[in-house]
């Protein structure tokens, strides 16, 4: 079943910094301290997959705080989110803003609707590379002091985030299969000092980018074949 709880966090950067050979255990992590009025949070950025050297993809760009939602506007702190359109959710898939080209609102007035469509690089493709090079392009947007916004799943125990990464399309078969659920994507999001929104969202290359309604992948079927 998707994740019980989902919602992204609002605070300040305080501090982030890579595991070490030591300490990353299974799985290699960026990890952030983030301040908010409750306490300092822990949030785990996954960088790494087992599947291969090159088995996590990323992309980077950058997005006006309108194209957000009411998550640009949250107080510091964890808010759950309802896993839908509108909410401040994220979907890879779905979001207009993170796919390709957005449907953007019509009663948006047309000097914005003209900087959404400069800023969001319309159908990006994904970079694909080691746990070391999805860290060096999350790094540069981890500007201590900046307001960051973390979605994922709240930890059950303790302030902190994971599931920073995409949460849809895994495999038939896998042990995430059953937690593939659409809107409720993680991602790591700094504010720039002229207002908009540095981002970094991630995932692994066993993900599929085409999923149904509970998040599943869906079989993509060759051109004249049924």
């Amino acid at each position: 079943m998707p994740f019980q709880h989902y919602g992204v966090l609002a605070g300040t950067l305080r501090q982030h910094f890579r595991d070490t050979p030591d300490t990353e255990g299974a799985w290699f992590h960026v990890n952030l301290r983030v301040d908010a009025p409750d306490g300092r949070y822990k949030c785990a950025v996954d960088v790494d997959s087992h599947e291969s050297t090159t088995g996590v993809q990323w992309k980077t760009f950058t997005l006006p705080a309108a194209a957000l939602g009411p998550v640009a506007s949250m107080p510091g702190g964890y808010h759950e989110l309802d896993r839908a359109a509108g909410s401040g959710a994220l979907d890879y898939i779905r979001h207009p803003a993170l796919r390709g080209r957005p449907p953007w609102p019509s009663w948006l007035p047309a000097v914005l609707r003209e900087r959404l469509e400069r800023w969001v690089k319309l159908r990006q493709p994904w970079t694909s590379g080691s746990n070391l090079d999805a860290a060096l392009a999350l790094e540069p947007i981890l500007v201590v002091g900046r307001p960051i916004l973390v979605f994922g799943e709240p930890f059950t125990a303790g302030l902190g985030v994971h599931n920073i990464h995409q949460n849809q399309g895994d495999p038939y078969g896998t042990q995430w299969w059953p937690e593939n659920g659409i809107w409720q994507d993680g991602g790591t999001m700094t504010r720039r000092p002229d207002g908009d929104y540095d981002v970094f969202l991630n995932k692994f290359t066993s993900q599929k980018d085409h999923t149904d309604a509970d998040g599943h992948p869906v079989q993509e079927v060759s051109a004249g074949r049924t």
